[in-house]
């Protein structure tokens, strides 16, 4: 068995499906950290996601045009984030619970819309035609290089998206003016307030960006992914890329690294689960096996960083 694993693993089919799994968490993790370094905790990332994902179906399908749904996502996703800061900045909620009450209110909400709109009951699979799924990209000269095409070329435009936002992210972060706003913001309110800084402003901005990021992952998983929109699209990804932020130091690169990891994990699962002999619910638990180990060697890192920390600051006295 360990054998037909590693063959599994060496095919270039492999690879390609780590780079699509991967894509969606990534969206959502990217939106962590940006919210994150602005010291709010979008923990209602699975919720937008859902939401956003069945409006972008419904959008594209209104429209026949896939990347108004994508637009239209993306617009959702924004509403829901800057109800989550309305909620807690303005009226003074606590920012988990609001992610929380957007989580829960996704579930059964998103199905009552479906109906609302379109009579449809828990799936869109009735409604997807080719003029509104995000279209696959072939890229030119790469997709001929033995290998690497088959790995690299080919993808999602949406998939393409997801990892060169991780650059844009880092530069929006480290090397323009709003980005110094959001980190001081993050580090200490206070003194950013101090020198001019409206915070609030700040901490909307961020959660609006993240709103943005979340809502283009859920539009990847109705629109592309899944082809089609139903009630367990998300699975849980919203909460496995806080897990990824974490474990990635709330920074874009290690963010990209650790959503890698976490689909290699989804992606063994599926190739895994063909092979004879193999529990399916072993199988199943796996990437969520993979984010609690994450979470404990992350935590544990943390940990040494602080005590460390002491020690030194020990011996400075």
């Amino acid at each position: 068995m360990f054998n037909e694993i590693i063959g599994l693993i060496c095919q270039t089919d492999f690879v390609f499906s780590i780079f699509r799994i991967t894509a969606p968490i990534l969206f959502a993790a990217l939106a962590a950290v940006v919210a994150e370094k602005a010291g709010v905790t979008n923990i209602g990332l699975d919720g937008i996601m859902l939401i956003s994902g069945l409006f972008g179906t419904l959008f594209s399908y209104w429209t026949q045009s896939w990347f108004i749904g994508v637009l239209g996502a993306m617009v959702v996703g924004t509403a829901l984030a800057l109800m989550i800061g309305f909620f807690a900045l303005k009226l003074k909620t606590d920012i988990i619970l609001a992610g929380i009450a957007v989580n829960t209110m996704s579930s059964g909400g998103t199905i009552f819309l479906l109906y609302m709109f379109t009579g449809e009951r828990g799936n869109t699979a009735s409604l997807t035609s080719s003029n509104i799924l995000i279209p696959t990209v072939k890229i030119p000269g790469l997709c001929d290089i033995p290998v690497l095409g088959d790995i690299l070329s080919g993808h999602s435009v949406l998939t393409y998206v997801a990892f060169i936002l991780v650059f844009f992210t880092w530069v929006l972060l480290y090397k323009t003016s709003i980005g110094l706003q959001i980190r001081a913001v993050g580090e200490n309110d206070h003194a950013a307030e101090s020198v001019g800084i409206s915070v609030l402003k700040i901490k909307y901005i961020a959660l609006g960006i993240s709103g943005v990021l979340s809502g283009m992952g859920g539009a990847f998983m109705s629109m592309y992914y899944s082809q089609s929109w139903n009630t367990g699209v998300v699975a849980g990804r919203g909460f496995i890329a806080l897990a990824a932020q974490a474990m990635g130091h709330g920074e874009p690169v290690g963010t990209m690294f650790s959503s890698l990891l976490f689909g290699f994990a989804q992606a063994l699962r599926t190739k895994v689960s063909g092979i004879p002999g193999v529990s399916s619910n072993l199988i199943s638990a796996m990437p969520y096996a993979v984010t609690i180990l994450g979470l404990v060697l992350y935590a544990m890192s943390t940990a040494k960083k602080v005590k460390r920390k002491k020690v030194q600051e020990e011996e400075n006295k």
